[in-house]
């Protein structure tokens, strides 16, 4: 047995060194895991990556458009961070915001150090020591929707992804950082004798189901890995929806374990929908960075309408402009809309977006003489689990960054291209608290109230079926009847055992789909990337996150016993609106206490939260 096996021994790594686990290998996951190995010893800890397909397979991989951050002399934190708060929709954390904005620059600086490679060839903008080194040619950059500058840099045109993956994969493997491939998390394992004396037992470490078909060192597929600190950075659950820009490894199965585990979450009922993608089997993503770039939306008839929705056409927030997509295609009777980059020219196309110009051209698509079928797909959440700016969950020992994570920086709709430069600042930050071996826990955002599902008749689980259900009532557009016929669908689905990956990340999707749909129904208004078409205005009184109650972890065995639990106990609690009346009621859970209602935002004194 390896070091990232050896048992918990007590509540604190005493003189032993200190076991992290880091599960996924996106830009969070990576960055985390780096900055906690870049520290000093014998503080350093040791690091074990564990991801659920190749180390290189990650939403990351997929980023087209590019990472936005005020690194240029004529931009300013400011003026991201008033960008930021901007598309939010007025459900933005302002600390939060400061932070992504006020460090990114920085993290940029260490994206650099640690090898990629943004593109270059933009203007001189006065000898920049950051933007111009000696002898070298300016960094490029791009204009997006809803950014008031010029602050998006990428690489390899439409390839930033693939390039920030490429070098902080190679930096992980030069630190000897251990990385477990092929294995899925199955869930958060607490060591129960650590909760004598607080609230929430500690985390113990994961139980992690390994690929049959992957050749393995250890005795059977279901192991259990020790940890003094688990990191949740799986990224979203594109997977719900029958139309995702995501990749199959997208199930949310970080957010759905943390919540077994006890970890509060927020905000999963802002999902953004990505405006542009190719209306054909995977939809293909099209950047925004094409739009920005000067290519326009037209009707099936060749009307550009866009220019009568929002005073910034095709640049307005991504959340009205896939609405407005939506309502053309409904217009035209289900006719995908046309993405014109003509204009453009092919040369431009291929050099600036040369992964989409060879996907359409594969496709028998020439994009330089002929526009593009386009319709919506789901493709972020907002939302997940919640922490403090420091990456802290409630649960002591369980941190989460990246997509997984709600630190509340992205409100109610995600600016785009923030999304990268959260992995990277949050990542950072994760890091050097575990470097600092600090360990504590954040108290809760909201007073959590109840939202029953109702009972029906039991159903096998149908993935197809739940994301058919999920698309059609809890899309773009939502109602009451939609969402409670939803939850009435999912509440009779029952959760597979948890036996392998794929009956792992069932499991992991209904529990986050039933999650969702309670936080869509309790959100008695319509903001930013929720819409809801019985209930258009927005509502100031609902300008704050409704924090669903955590599930209760059940008992854990002795410390290097997993703990898998294969069926859901009870249904998600919300946070209800103190001007309306709950939508249900059911028996409360050990943790569905009403909590202060203060910020735990202020981490500087840690005392305030090592109650937890």
């Amino acid at each position: 047995m390896d070091g990232a096996e050896r048992r918990l021994v007590g509540d604190s790594a005493g003189e032993r060194q200190r076991e992290v686990i880091v599960v996924g290998s996106g830009i969070a996951g990576l960055v985390a895991a780096l900055s906690a190995v870049s520290g000093p010893e014998p503080v350093r800890p040791n690091v074990t990556i564990v991801t659920k397909g190749e180390v290189d397979e990650s939403n990351t991989r997929y980023a087209q458009g590019g990472i936005a951050a005020a690194w240029f002399p004529d931009d300013s934190a400011a003026a991201h961070a008033a960008d930021t708060v901007r598309a939010g929709a007025g459900l933005a954390d302002a600390a939060a915001v400061d932070v992504l904005t006020g460090e990114g620059a920085s993290a940029i600086d260490a994206l650099i150090g640690w090898g990629v490679q943004f593109d270059r060839g933009g203007e001189d903008l006065g000898g920049s020591d950051r933007v111009i080194s000696k002898g070298e040619a300016p960094y490029a950059r791009g204009l997006e929707a809803a950014h008031s500058a010029a602050r998006v840099l990428h690489a390899g045109g439409d390839r930033t992804g693939a390039e920030i993956k490429r070098a902080l994969v190679a930096a992980v493997r030069a630190a000897g950082i251990r990385v477990i491939e092929n294995a899925v998390l199955v869930d958060v394992v607490m060591d129960s004798s650590s909760a004598a004396d607080s609230r929430i037992a500690r985390v113990a470490g994961v139980s992690i189901l390994r690929d049959a078909t992957q050749p393995r060192r250890d005795e059977g597929l279901l192991g259990f890995l020790s940890a003094d600190d688990v990191v949740i950075a799986t990224g979203g659950a594109g997977q719900l929806f029958a139309h995702t820009t995501n990749p199959d490894v997208a199930t949310g199965d970080g957010v759905a374990a943390a919540w077994r585990a006890g970890a509060e979450v927020a905000d999963l009922e802002f999902v953004q929908f990505h405006p542009t993608t190719l209306d054909a089997p995977g939809n293909f993503l099209i950047s925004e960075a094409v739009r920005g770039e000067g290519a326009v939306l037209l009707g099936a008839d060749g009307d550009r309408f866009m220019t009568r929705v929002h005073d910034d056409a095709e640049l307005a927030p991504r959340d009205i402009v896939a609405r407005a997509i939506a309502a053309q295609m409904a217009r035209q009777s289900g006719k995908p809309v046309l993405l014109d980059a003509t204009a453009l020219g092919a040369e431009f196309l291929a050099r600036r977006f040369p992964g989409i110009d060879r996907a359409t051209r594969a496709l028998g698509v020439d994009w330089a003489r002929q526009p593009l079928p386009i319709t919506p797909a789901a493709h972020y959440s907002m939302g997940g689990i919640v922490t403090d700016l420091d990456g802290r969950t409630n649960v002591p020992g369980l941190w989460a960054v990246g997509e997984a994570a709600r630190t509340g920086v992205h409100g109610a709709n995600r600016l785009a291209s923030n999304s990268l430069l959260e992995g990277a600042v949050f990542g950072m930050r994760v890091g050097r608290m575990l470097n600092e071996h600090v360990s504590a826990c954040v108290s809760a955002l909201g007073e959590p109230g109840a939202a029953a599902l109702a009972a029906g008749q039991p159903a096998p689980f149908d993935r197809a079926a739940l994301q058919r259900i999920m698309w059609e009532r809890v899309g773009l557009l939502r109602d009451e009847a939609g969402l409670r016929a939803a939850s009435a669908d999912l509440d009779r689905m029952i959760a597979p055992p948890a036996l392998d990956r794929r009956s792992v990340e069932d499991r992991n999707l209904l529990d986050l789909a039933r999650l969702t749909v309670a936080g869509a129904l309790a959100r008695t208004e319509s903001r930013g990337a929720h819409s809801r078409s019985d209930i258009p205005e927005t509502r100031p009184g609902l300008a704050r996150p409704l924090v669903s109650a955590a599930r209760p972890p059940a008992p854990a065995s002795a410390p290097g016993t997993s703990v898998v639990s294969t069926a859901l106990v009870g249904e998600p609690a919300l946070s209800e609106p103190h001007d309306q009346k709950p939508v249900a009621h059911s028996e409360q859970h050990e943790h569905s206490e009403p909590h202060d209602r203060s910020d735990p935002r202020d981490t500087s004194d840690t005392e305030k939260t090592s109650a937890c």
